[in-house]
């Protein structure tokens, strides 16, 4: 089975109570865009580890236990005695549009790429058959951090190991956009697959065309997300348009639409899918969680598992 090798972090989660629009009360979870897409991944049956740094306080250990819980392996996760997780509240609108707000300047994840363990973790990355990141990921590093990490997985890309790229943008995570111009640049010329959305995108090239954004990426395949829910994919071999269904359901919050998108994506694409059903697939699990409040959907309301069909006496004795 394919091993996913998913880097970031991952912070406490406050929730705004559902007609709390004046303040009051909130609800506590766990959420952050690489963590979601693992999740996701490991309800998909992917093989799935979540690469990070946390604290040794009573947070991180209840994370890492709702981790495993899910699935997801944690044996790459760092404690740093007397760290803290980071921690960020999501306000919705009346059409499921989320504000976030973050205290995150001294979590334990933004240490990862400057701890004793970290070679130990970088060298792991050679052991996986796809590493997954987030710009957001690459923005709690300094530029030492992001250059160890980029070096990182472009050695274990020279052994096999692809690279999917997710340009979730947000700019108080930069220093300045220059910077993470240059970041981006480096990022999209090591990616096997970069999963890419406009409002991202338009954020560090104001104005540009679509078809000017995705020149940008020389990558052999990618996927570009519009405003509306359609991809535009571009892959060897082709191009095409993959529209997502219209929605039965009201949208009541629209976090960890694309973390889910880019888990359903990279499962069916594991699962030997080629790029327009994987963006189909993406498309169908975005659309459900957003019907849902906060970043992880009840385990109840995931779209029923297809069934493999069990091996003919001929197979079975290959």
């Amino acid at each position: 089975m394919a091993r996913v090798a998913c880097i970031g972090e991952c912070m406490v989660e406050l929730r705004q109570a559902q007609g709390g629009q004046g303040g009051g009360l909130y609800s506590r979870g766990f959420g952050g865009d690489t963590l979601n897409t693992a999740v996701y991944l490991a309800r998909l049956d992917v093989n799935v580890d979540y690469l990070t740094a946390l604290g040794d306080d009573v947070l991180s250990e209840e994370m890492v236990a709702a981790w495993a819980a899910e699935g997801v392996g944690t044996r790459r996760v760092v404690r740093l005695p007397g760290k803290l997780p980071g921690l960020y509240m999501i306000q919705t609108d009346d059409k499921g549009e989320r504000r976030f707000f973050h205290w995150r300047e001294s979590s334990a994840a933004r240490r990862l790429m400057d701890v004793p363990e970290t070679d130990e973790i970088l060298n792991s990355l050679t052991s996986y058959d796809l590493i997954y990141l987030s710009a957001i990921t690459l923005s709690i590093y300094d530029d030492a951090g992001r250059e160890r990490l980029l070096s990182a997985v472009k050695r274990a890309r020279l052994l096999g190991t692809r690279f999917v790229f997710d340009t979730n943008f947000r700019a108080r995570g930069w220093p300045d956009l220059d910077v993470a111009r240059r970041v981006f640049d480096v990022a999209f010329a090591a990616a096997d697959i970069v999963l890419a959305s406009t409002d991202d995108l338009l954020a560090l090239y104001p104005g540009e065309a679509h078809a000017d954004l995705m020149a940008r990426i020389p990558g052999p395949e990618l996927v570009f997300r519009l405003s509306m829910p359609v991809s535009l994919l571009r892959f060897p071999g082709g191009t095409s348009e993959v529209r997502a269904e219209p929605l039965n359901r009201p949208v009541v919050d629209t976090t960890a639409a694309g973390d889910s998108f880019a888990a359903a994506y990279i499962a069916a694409k594991l699962a030997g899918s080629g790029p327009v059903e994987a963006a189909q697939a993406g498309h169908r699990l975005a659309s459900l969680v957003v019907c849902y409040p906060g970043a992880i959907v009840p385990a109840y309301a995931m779209p029923p598992k297809k069934r493999r069909r069990p091996p003919t006496p001929r197979q079975a004795t290959k």
